[in-house]
């Protein structure tokens, strides 16, 4: 069937680890690659016409005063790890959606799964999935390798990945050889991990990609890692050197080939458990499964990579090259996937009927529109003092707190200026119901749309967080009467009148309208 592709994108945030200079390692290229990514993913958003920036962090704390700042509605995650360890990129997928954010990639759950070696063995063996025999080494612990077979076994960090702390010159030793304490000691001591020693099986390395285009998951074309150039007395695997070091004879040596010469009943049968592994560890939008192939016809899965390399030159591009995929689609579908996801699809998109408001583009509220918009209230002439004091209030709040707040404010916003607010959030004690606290557009800015398209745009956001009522309360002056009509050519329908509510003489109007699913 044909994958139809996703109409236009909203604002899109590309977020990313800065890279760095990561003892004991030295300079690491698997993280200074994340550049490349950045710069491909910025390239397909380009030409698709989306608008995008891209962002860095540090460190773990950096994120949420920079998604709180954000407009984008969207966030391409590239985070491969932070300052302090690659456990820091597990929470980025959680704090993006407390901001009320979509996400791409992996979640939370799913990266500090897959990043856990050990645990994604066991959920793999609990879907009878078949790894290679392997034992955990903590650091403290002594070694105890009795458990696996005899011959060539294989030592690894148990929670890195880009086969960073992998050499085959030291990493790949006999099981009862006494070198193997070295190796496991040398992970503790320079990288602070536990080791996962497993048997090393077989000879051939097959890497399957999958992505996510809307609700099913497509194998791309397999590819197999090519070692035909090692001579005999050479371990076959693809060490920290075949991926990250040009100079060295493995970086040189082992080129992909895609797709796989494989018989096709060994293909299908990769492709199958490939895809229960993705199940297994509740992977979204794409991932790579690595495996290895003995003589014998068996099959192991190594590895399960969520959010693998995207780069240009990673194998997971190869892949969507010879899917015939073009990478900008790739791309596009993962940020679909990542707005379906929070059901932000309709939230970041005008209506097809929304109002034309030329220019103006709405945007979370910045830190700068504070002034403005408190000065578009008091040009309207509608609201008394102590009703801005109000106002101010409920504005430093929804900036303060940004989108994991209760107040949630959008500005209209022509030229990066402040034309137009609306705050909303959910009515307390109801279920899906949200009042529309306060609107407002500058007075030589109204009658153009404006304002009904910042009520098309809460509505949606209502609409993506399974809202199904917004009411809206206003005064029953006459000098509110426009305001009165606004709210009924929206469709919304007076539900009460409280007399005399904020004055005497000032009556409470209390509007309602039903909001229908996205």
């Amino acid at each position: 069937m044909r994958h139809s592709l996703p109409g236009p994108l909203p604002p899109v945030l590309i977020l990313h680890n800065i890279p760095r200079e990561s003892p004991p390692l030295g300079r690491d290229p698997s993280r200074a690659g994340v550049m490349d990514e950045v710069r491909a993913v910025a390239a397909a958003l380009a030409e698709r016409g989306t608008p995008h920036r891209a962002a860095g962090a540090a460190r773990l704390s950096d994120l949420p005063a920079l998604l709180a700042a954000s407009c984008e509605p969207v966030v391409f995650n590239l985070v491969e790890g932070l300052d302090s360890g690659d456990d820091e990129a597990i929470p980025v997928p959680a704090l993006c959606r407390a901001f009320g954010k979509g996400c791409t990639g992996g979640d939370t759950e799913c990266l500090a799964l897959s990043l856990d070696k050990w645990r994604s063995r066991a959920v793999c063996r609990a879907w009878h999935l078949p790894v290679p025999p392997g034992v955990l080494v903590p650091p403290g612990r002594k070694a105890n390798l009795a458990p696996l077979p005899p011959g060539a076994c294989i030592a690894k960090p148990a929670r890195l990945d880009a086969s960073e702390g992998i050499r085959a010159d030291c990493s790949v030793f006999d099981r009862d050889d006494p070198a193997g304490i070295d190796a496991i000691r040398t992970i503790h001591e320079r990288l602070g991990q536990p080791a996962l020693v497993e048997q090393l099986v077989g000879t051939r390395e097959v890497n399957v990609s999958i992505v996510q285009r809307g609700r099913g998951a497509q194998t791309l074309p397999l590819a197999e890692i090519d070692f035909a150039a090692f001579p005999p007395d050479k371990v076959r695997i693809v060490d920290y050197a075949a991926k990250w070091t040009p100079g060295s004879f493995e970086y040189h040596n082992t080129p992909r080939r895609i797709p796989a010469a494989l018989d096709e009943p060994l293909a299908e049968r990769i492709r199958g458990l490939a895809r229960t592994a993705w199940h297994a560890l509740g992977c979204r939008d794409y991932a790579r499964v690595d495996l290895r192939l003995d003589d014998e016809g068996n099959v192991w899965i190594l590895e399960v990579n969520s959010n693998p390399d995207i780069s240009p030159d990673a194998g997971f591009a190869a892949a969507l090259a010879a899917a015939r995929i073009p990478f900008r689609d790739f791309v596009a579908d993962m940020l679909a996937n990542a707005l379906a996801r929070e059901g932000l699809d309709a939230a970041c998109a005008a209506p097809a009927d929304a109002p034309d408001a030329g220019d103006v583009r709405i945007r979370t509220t910045h830190a700068d529109d504070r002034d403005p918009i408190l000065h578009i209230l008091a040009a309207t002439a509608l609201f008394a003092p102590n009703e801005i004091d109000v106002a101010r209030e409920v504005l430093d709040a929804a900036i303060a707190a940004g989108q994991a707040g209760h107040y949630q404010s959008f500005t209209a916003a022509d030229a990066g200026r402040a034309v137009g607010w609306v705050c909303l959030g959910p009515t307390p004690c109801t279920r899906g119901t949200f009042d529309i606290y306060w609107i407002a557009v500058a007075p030589a800015r109204q009658g153009r749309g404006i304002g009904k398209a910042l009520m098309a745009h809460a509505e949606a956001r209502i609409a993506g967080r399974g809202g199904r009522l917004a009411v809206v309360e206003t005064s029953g002056r006459p000098a509110q009467q426009p305001a009165r009509r606004f709210y009924e050519a929206l469709g919304y329908r007076s539900q009460a009148r409280v007399a005399d509510f904020y004055a005497p003489g000032d009556d409470k109007v209390v509007y309602a309208k039903a909001i229908a699913a996205p």
